[in-house]
């Protein structure tokens, strides 16, 4: 008599093979522990990353026309000056400073933006010199003509 082994006992024999035991199930489960919050992390911080620079773009532009508009205006000889832009749903405030420059006869103007991102605030500076006297003198040379 001849000994034949079923298909099917075959094909547990060869399945029972090929599990994977409890130490490599745990192995993996430990590296998914460490890798998945990793990777989360990462993500929020590119999202805060490019939140941020594209907030500190508008609010470099904002700091700009700040700067441009006190200049033409010359009522940065009037102290200093605050307010709030809104760019869309966001809101960014500015601060316009003026302090003397210690070198010449000018003025330090200093824009500053804050705005907030991820319930962070953050702030863009921009600073220029003005002269006081030249504005007085173009000031005065227009009101003649």
């Amino acid at each position: 008599m001849k000994l034949t082994t079923s298909p099917n006992k075959k094909r547990a024999a060869q399945r029972g093979g090929a599990a994977f035991t409890l130490a490599e199930v745990l192995a993996a489960l430990l590296f998914l522990a460490i890798v998945i919050p990793t990777a989360v992390e990462a993500l929020h911080v590119a999202s805060l990353a490019g939140e941020v620079a594209a907030r500190k773009g508008v609010a470099a532009r904002i700091a700009d026309r700040v700067l441009s508009e006190s200049l033409v205006t010359t009522n940065w000889t009037s102290g200093n000056q605050s307010g709030t832009i809104t760019e869309g749903i966001l809101d960014f405030k500015w601060k316009l400073t003026s302090a003397t420059w210690p070198e010449d006869p000018m003025q330090l103007l200093t824009a500053e933006v804050t705005f907030s991102a991820q319930g962070k605030d953050y702030s863009v500076s921009l600073s220029t010199l003005a002269n006081q006297q030249t504005q007085t003198q173009t000031t005065t040379m227009n009101s003649q003509k």
